[in-house]
């Protein structure tokens, strides 16, 4: 982690869950978490990476309490049952980090008929965030983080295709989906301004992380990036500060690099966009709002 880690503020009256703990930015933001006292849920897909993780971030995170719990984020069954099994242990939520990604090179589609990128890296975010919405609002002062990237620049929404069904190309698969989080984080902050519940999306910058390696995203971006890459510890420091740092308590619906905010893309600023995609979302998703 960063020296400016270090300055960043206890946490031992807060409990954060981070989803794709168990490696790169989400196993780094965890650590880093719990080194400042937090109380961790660690989400994570498979069991045996996931406890090897809980116990490094264990053996170096001091003496917080840090818990496994076990979800497949491309199942929206999955993710209910997450929902119901962290609201069977906690009371109130100080801190959700949405982290958990893929990027794959071939189309496939999850258990409830999905494309797979879309489906894990936006409409988990979108499900898992509004069924945990009344224990955040109950821990407000509460943050959202979600974990975005520069790709989300170089997309569009086609939504007569946002499955990819017509013509699959993983990149633009995979930054459409990182689109979608920076629309999602605007159209929430909107809804969350009076409830002490902010959300703001981070690109992380360019790291060398296990992400994406089933499709070669990682070599490919190796051969271009070299040494220029990040370190999962690098490219978590602004996840972490925005989930702990007084520097932005209050701040929402903002989009972040470099612990900066900067200007995200034309379309994801784009109310209209924002909306249409929030309606897609209830339907793909049968989350609807009370």
């Amino acid at each position: 982690m960063t020296s400016d880690a270090a300055k960043l503020p206890p946490m031992r009256d807060k409990t954060c869950v981070v989803t794709g703990a168990n490696s790169g930015i989400g196993k780094a933001t965890a650590l880093a978490l719990a080194r400042m006292g937090a109380t961790i849920l660690m989400v994570c897909r498979d069991r045996d990476r996931g406890e090897a993780a809980r116990a490094e971030i264990m053996s170096l995170g001091g003496d917080a309490q840090v818990d496994l719990l076990l979800a497949d984020l491309g199942s929206q069954q999955s993710i209910r049952n997450l929902s119901a099994e962290i609201h069977g242990r906690l009371h109130r939520l100080t801190v959700l980090v949405n982290n958990a990604g893929v990027y794959l090179t071939k189309r496939s589609t999850t258990s409830d008929g999905l494309e797979v990128t879309f489906a894990v890296n936006h409409l988990g975010y979108f499900l898992l965030t509004n069924l945990l919405l009344d224990l955040l609002e109950v821990g407000a002062p509460a943050r959202i983080v979600n974990v975005s990237s520069g790709a989300h620049t170089h997309a569009h929404l086609d939504f007569d295709d946002l499955q990819s069904e017509h013509a699959y190309n993983g990149w633009r698969a995979y930054s459409q989906s990182k689109l979608a989080n920076v629309l999602f984080t605007y159209a929430l902050a909107g809804r969350l301004r009076d409830i002490g519940v902010t959300v703001n999306a981070v690109h992380p910058g360019v790291v060398a992380t296990n992400f994406g390696r089933s499709g070669g995203f990682v070599r490919f971006g190796m051969r271009v990036a070299g040494r220029f890459m990040l370190s999962p510890e690098q490219g978590a420091d602004t996840v972490i500060w925005l989930a702990s740092s007084p520097e932005v308590e209050g701040v929402t619906g903002k989009y972040f690099a470099k612990r900066k905010t900067v200007r995200s893309s034309p379309e994801s600023r784009n109310p209209a966009v924002q909306a249409r995609l929030w309606q897609v979302s209830e339907q793909l998703t049968g989350f609807v709002e009370t």
